[in-house]
């Protein structure tokens, strides 16, 4: 798999490279700049790109800007963004850009080796990442009347494990029930969110992304 690295803090970015080399993993260009990143992807069209949130010149919004724009030059391309916080609104951003290959963590989660190679290669597969402090800091909003709060907790709880990019025998491994349960929950979820099968998209994303959308306007 070939990478491109957005950082611009110097030793975090050295010591991904480092960390995704040792896996095998070919880091084609390590960059402190936005603009240095678009260039590197143009150049190297890497299957993957791990970028910063807050990047020069203002170390506002640069890196998701530069995310957004590299996928729209490059569709398909797998992003996993990195952020210092939670950012709920910049998550959202990225994700209603199209809900595929893409994946939002906290830099803690980096020094959680394999938690943080297993989000990567989850984009890289066309799955989604998302942090679990950010869902559940989703989950203690409150919330008015809308589609969401339709969901019962439980169902709640298996959205926010969808969100995490999981599957359904994990999602269920992690809630103690049977793989049937969780089945029938992401079905009672679609409906209360009026998905229909017959959608040309895929419903788990769109579920996931009603779900911080509705975060995001009430934040």
């Amino acid at each position: 798999m070939r990478i491109v690295i957005a950082e611009d803090d110097l030793l975090l970015r050295e010591g991904l490279a480092l960390l995704l080399r040792a896996e095998s993993l070919d880091v084609v260009a390590a960059v402190g700049h936005p603009d240095d990143f678009l260039a590197a992807v143009d150049k190297h069209r890497p299957e993957a790109a791990i970028v910063d949130v807050r990047m020069p010149p203002t170390h506002t919004d640069e890196g998701i800007t530069a995310a957004v724009a590299a996928r729209r030059r490059h569709p398909g391309l797998a992003v996993l963004v990195l952020s210092a916080y939670v950012e709920q609104a910049f998550a959202t951003q990225l994700l209603t850009d199209g809900g595929s290959h893409l994946g939002y963590l906290l830099k803690e989660r980096v020094g959680r080796v394999t938690e943080f190679l297993d989000a990567l290669h989850r984009v890289a597969g066309g799955g989604t990442a998302m942090d679990p402090e950010v869902i559940a800091q989703l989950l203690t909003r409150t919330r008015s009347d809308t589609r969401v709060d339709r969901l019962t907790a439980r169902e709640r709880d298996v959205l926010a494990l969808m969100a995490e990019g999981l599957g359904n025998s994990v999602i269920a491994e992690r809630l103690s029930v049977t793989d049937g349960a969780v089945h029938k929950h992401i079905r009672s979820i679609f409906a209360k969110l009026d998905l229909s099968p017959t959608d040309r998209v895929d419903r788990r994303v769109t579920a996931v992304l009603r779900y911080l959308e509705d975060s995001r306007h009430r934040a």
